[in-house]
């Protein structure tokens, strides 16, 4: 297939003329060195997105660079046998738009060691409504099981539940055999937490401050939220329950005792999807592609953005405004 000499692409500059991001026309030599080239069709927009693309978090390392920390398409050129022109792929993390150039553009040129092939199972929108999010959220899945969490050990809270990670979670996790509380202070998405698979949905007056140990009321949880929440739920787990830590949405702060840890055993995991292990990052979505496919990906999607209404997603995502997923179709 034929590159075309420029292509469009959401890119992000910090220097004497200040922060801004927009849309460009670049060529392949302007991108980061990598191994496979693949024509994208979607990538995703997450909170991390947002906040490079407005400057709000310190998120890129050096400028300029293409926004989009996730990306799906086929492969075009590739000096790794491994990939073959036509092949459908993904990439979520691994240095997208923080140390190499991400899929907020046409054409993206990938280093071959993160790129995984689509798996059986899932299609390139799909993957996409999954991207990051669905990772993080299947990730701490992963965790948990690794340290022996069950249903049997109580329901799964699963804090700031509307959003992309939390949704995920949720859907996930119940297809996954888990009973499912959703956490969210957006009392008006109750119907939308139980269509995906939440048993209860709570306010976020369940995981208020707590003492240093309260009754059991979950077996262990995924938080996205921090702070505050995130010592409730602690204090609130079963014995030998996990808690994952995907996310920092209220705060980065954690005010705690060991008294969870020592007293029943709790375990808290710490959730960074952005540098995981190839192999793990392959059985990951091969899970999502099979027994941990979330059987409401269309519901979770509640938007299709071009490159041109980005600015618009990430403010309105930044306001608290996200419901579920945005994808952005390239």
């Amino acid at each position: 297939m034929t590159i075309p000499t420029t292509f469009n692409a959401f890119r992000i500059h910090n220097d004497a003329d200040g922060y801004r991001s927009g849309i460009e026309r670049v060529s392949l030599d302007d991108l980061n060195p990598g191994e496979v080239v693949i024509k994208a069709v979607y990538s995703a927009v997450n909170f991390k997105d947002a906040l490079a693309g407005t400057g709000q978090g310190k998120i890129l390392r050096w400028f300029p660079l293409v926004g989009g920390i996730d990306v799906a398409g086929h492969v075009v050129a590739s000096t790794d046998a491994s990939f073959r022109e036509g092949d459908p792929v993904l990439v979520t993390g691994s240095g997208l738009s923080e140390t190499r150039d991400g899929g907020y553009a046409q054409y993206a040129r990938l280093e071959s060691k993160w790129v995984i092939p689509l798996p059986a199972g899932l299609d390139l929108r799909e993957s996409m409504i999954l991207g990051t999010a669905g990772f993080t959220a299947a990730l701490a899945l992963f965790r948990m099981c690794e340290n022996r969490q069950t249903p049997a050990m109580g329901p799964l809270a699963v804090t700031g539940a509307s959003g992309g990670v939390g949704s995920l979670a949720v859907d996930i996790f119940s297809s996954a055999g888990y009973q499912v509380h959703a956490i969210s202070g957006k009392a008006a998405q109750t119907a939308y937490l139980r269509a995906i698979g939440a048993s209860e949905v709570l306010g976020r007056d369940a995981l208020q401050p707590a003492r240093p140990m309260e009754s059991v009321r979950f077996g262990g949880g995924l938080d996205n939220v921090g702070g505050p929440m995130l010592a409730s739920l602690l204090a609130q787990t079963a014995p030998y329950g996990n808690v994952a830590s995907a996310g920092l949405a209220a705060s980065h702060d954690l005010a705690t005792t060991v008294m969870p840890f020592i007293i029943r055993g709790v375990s808290l995991l710490g959730v960074a999807s952005a540098g995981t292990a190839r192999d793990i990052r392959g059985e990951i979505w091969q899970r999502l592609a099979t027994d941990w496919k979330p059987r409401h990906l269309d519901r979770i999607c509640t938007r299709e953005a071009t490159l041109e209404q980005l600015p618009e997603v990430f403010a309105n995502m930044l306001a608290g405004g996200s419901l579920g997923r945005t994808i952005v179709r390239l």
